[in-house]
């Protein structure tokens, strides 16, 4: 069992790492149509990247986006999290399968339902403003499951405590149930960054014209020969800095994230 275990998790990393490889090699071949094996290596395309105006403004709205998509799930997730776990009431568990539900839907549905939804319902032209809304309702759940998870494990004991000596609602938030949450928050932050920054099937439905962001640009350059290799090095960027958030938000969930209970014990 344990042979066959090794020998599917090797497949199963080839299948995934192996086209990653392949692109940030394809990055340095010489070849604009990506002969393989590469004739020869060069720096010529990521001088082309470093000089793309069209790549540099979708990164910046590609990173607004992310960025003010992340605040308001870290807003609303934590509320969320916050009153599902410490309150009791009916629809509870509806409300907390209502709030998971977008991240399981298919992209495509989730961007169907939003396109319609702020076209016809709210009459809303769609752009800047509807993207980030589009990437909230997703981007919650990292927050809300992160944040519900440290709840649990935290249970409400030093909360009830703070109440017992006088603290208000506000004044125990921000000095007991804050600090015991900062590495949740942290962690589903960058994950909601991460999972914002690279979404393309709800942003394509939701974006309208104007508005490109980096993985929309490199859809509809990746087919052009004059710009291929730029979108390779785009890419190759890409895999090397997406890895730094999700490291990063691994560790601060599976590290010390009992908070205050645990430098208590």
């Amino acid at each position: 069992m344990r042979r066959t275990l090794a020998v599917l998790t090797a497949i199963g990393l080839t299948v995934v790492y192996v086209p990653l490889g392949m692109v940030l090699l394809n990055s340095f071949n010489s070849s604009r149509t990506f002969a393989w094996p590469p004739p020869d290596l060069t720096l010529r395309w990521w001088r082309a990247a470093a000089n793309s105006s069209g790549a540099f403004d979708a990164l910046f709205v590609s990173l607004r986006v992310a960025l003010l998509a992340t605040i308001l799930a870290l807003v609303l997730g934590t509320m969320a999290a916050l009153a599902l776990q410490r309150r009791r009431f009916f629809g509870r568990e509806v409300v907390s399968l209502l709030i998971i539900l977008p991240i399981a839907l298919p992209g495509i549905v989730t961007g169907i339902a939003l396109n319609n939804a702020f076209r016809t319902v709210f009459g809303l032209e769609l752009g800047f403003i509807t993207l980030v809304i589009a990437h909230a309702t997703f981007c919650i759940v990292t927050v809300f499951n992160n944040v519900q998870a440290r709840l649990r494990r935290l249970g409400g004991n030093l909360e009830e405590a703070s109440a017992d000596l006088g603290a208000g609602t506000f004044t125990t938030f921000r000095l007991v149930t804050f600090p015991m949450l900062r590495s949740a928050l942290l962690a589903g932050a960058l994950l909601a960054f991460g999972l914002s920054f690279d979404e393309i099937i709800v942003t394509t439905f939701t974006a309208g014209g104007d508005v490109k962001t980096l993985p929309i640009w490199i859809l509809e350059n990746m087919f052009r020969p004059n710009q291929a290799p730029v979108v390779n090095v785009v890419a190759a960027v890409l895999v090397l800095l997406s890895a730094i958030p999700i490291w990063l938000a691994q560790r601060l969930s599976g590290g010390a994230g009992s908070g205050p209970m645990t430098a208590g014990r």
